[in-house]
């Protein structure tokens, strides 16, 4: 499996950590983070697009995000159309996520979970699959509004 990586700053440590356990498994990882953390110019934006880029365009399969608490990192991704990123700080959430949303971009926060922890929630994520059924119509919904600004579903029980 190929899977983008990207982090600011704050993500360096953990970013490496996981990196290398995924390659252990493995994956094969794109690093599109920044590796220098005294770089405290750096901005998640910039890593949150180009991880969601990479995986919007089929050069990885999933990626991961991981900033100070995943929630910055996390609002840039989810720009991309087609993008499904979540923010985990607990393994069942990410399985969840995978299951019933079919997120293909998982993100968390250095600051708030610990590398182990880390671990967790990536071996649930992605070990976990989508459900479809009536997971996919709530997915098409999310796409109407991304497509379209709008979703006829909620202006019809107005």
């Amino acid at each position: 499996m190929k899977i983008a990586i990207g982090n600011d700053h704050a993500g360096v440590e953990m970013k490496n950590q996981i990196a290398d356990w995924l390659r252990e498994q493995g994956c094969e990882i794109i690093n599109v983070g920044n590796d220098d953390p005294a770089d405290r110019q750096d901005d998640y934006p910039i890593y949150g697009y180009k991880v969601a880029r990479l995986v919007k365009d089929g050069e990885a399969e999933l990626g991961i995000c991981i900033c100070g608490t995943g929630v910055g990192i996390s609002l840039a991704a989810n720009r991309v159309r087609g993008i499904r990123a979540c923010v985990c700080s607990e393994p069942y959430t990410a399985q969840l996520s995978r299951r019933h949303n079919n997120t293909n971009v998982l993100c968390f926060g250095a600051r708030v979970i610990g590398i182990e922890m880390a671990k967790m929630i990536v071996k649930e994520w992605l070990e976990a699959k989508f459900e479809g059924g009536r997971h996919q119509r709530r997915i098409d919904m999310i796409r109407e509004i991304e497509e379209t600004g709008r979703l006829a579903a909620a202006e019809e029980k107005a």
